[in-house]
């Protein structure tokens, strides 16, 4: 059963897919049909350059349980940083 819940966001980044590193300015979070992954359903993160098209894009395909694990070890990387180093 797809729940086409698709989140996207503007990003400021950069990605290094198959020609080499780009910015990246959006991603996409959804949850789906892997392409690669051996698994029925999963968690999959784009991020892109939309003006670069498909050449600037890396993709991620995760399991529910190791989904889970990355973003809150990203939040509590991002809550163990002093407020000042997080400024842009």
């Amino acid at each position: 059963m797809c729940t086409y819940n698709t989140q996207t966001i503007d990003v400021s980044a950069s990605a290094k897919g198959a020609t080499g590193w780009f910015r990246a300015t959006r991603a996409s979070v959804y949850f789906d049909h892997p392409v690669h992954f051996p698994a029925g359903h999963a968690l999959m993160i784009d991020v892109l350059n939309t003006e670069r098209g498909a050449s600037a894009r890396v993709g991620l395909e995760l399991d529910a349980a190791s989904a889970r694990s990355l973003a809150e070890a990203i939040l509590a990387t991002l809550d163990s940083v002093p407020t000042d180093l997080l400024e842009s």
